[in-house]
């Protein structure tokens, strides 16, 4: 059975047209002017199956995801050469790093090259350092180092960005970076992410947990990293003391899954 937040709604579908997310961080609600679901980068491909009153209803190209955005978010497809594989950037005015910025990127933000200049990459949104982008073909291969980028990074309910950022959305963004396929919710996680070990296994560099509601990806042997309300942010956290702690209020480990090997 789908999903209900992958599958469009057949009452919102008159228009089935390609855009592409025009600002640094959007947000995907549930309904116009409700709840975020999740967040959507710069130059993430959408499906636009229905605009009014100045909303969209969309799918995410990146995992199927559905909801709504502002019509005004909504950019024209561009060819996608790169994307930002540092924790944030900054598009520039000029090719200088004292220029005035025109706006922030996030890690996983998508850009298309208008060519390059003294070092950086001109784009539409600015000129972006070269290094801390990579091209689009580029992937890691070690998602818990990924994941690292982001501590410190504010805890946000439905988050996806540098800016703010929830456990799943850390898992995705460090999943996607990997070429990893990777759901945007935890429930969507834990069904389908990698290879469900059994209970007792030992946890190794790359394994997920899940508990009722929450997701970390393990760092090594004795600690993880996780976006989460308690600290308000992403941390490393030894694992015994996060099984403990979260036991109390949400419940025990659900499911340990390994990753596959990043491609």
């Amino acid at each position: 059975m789908s999903h209900p937040r992958l599958t469009p709604d057949p009452d919102r579908m008159p228009l089935k047209e390609t855009a592409q997310i025009g600002r640094g961080v959007v947000n995907l609600l549930r309904k116009p002017n409700g709840a975020r679901d999740r967040q959507l980068l710069l130059g993430t491909e959408v499906t636009v199956y229905s605009r009014e009153d100045g909303w969209a209803y969309v799918q995410s190209a990146v995992d199927g995801y559905c909801g709504f955005v502002g019509v005004s978010s909504l950019a024209k497809p561009q060819p996608i050469t790169h994307k930002v594989t540092a924790a944030g950037s900054h598009g520039y005015q000029n090719a200088n790093f004292k220029a005035i910025d025109r706006c922030a990127l996030s890690h996983g933000s998508l850009l298309a090259s208008l060519g390059e200049k003294d070092g950086f990459i001109n784009t539409s949104h600015g000129f972006v350092p070269k290094q801390h982008i990579a091209p689009i073909e580029h992937f890691e291969d070690d998602p818990a180092q990924v994941a690292a980028q982001f501590v410190g990074t504010p805890y946000l309910w439905g988050g996806n960005s540098r800016w703010g950022i929830d456990c799943s959305g850390l898992v995705q963004a460090a999943c996607r970076a990997c070429a990893i396929p990777c759901g945007g919710d935890t429930d969507m996680q834990e069904a389908e992410l990698g290879e469900l070990l059994p209970d007792g296994s030992l946890p190794q560099r790359n394994d997920v947990l899940f508990w009722k509601g929450h997701v970390a990806i393990v760092w090594d042997e004795e600690t993880l990293i996780h976006a989460n309300a308690h600290y308000m942010a992403t941390v490393f956290e030894p694992i015994e003391e996060a099984i403990a702690r979260i036991e109390e209020t949400d419940g025990p480990v659900t499911s340990h899954r390994r990753l596959p090997t990043a491609v």
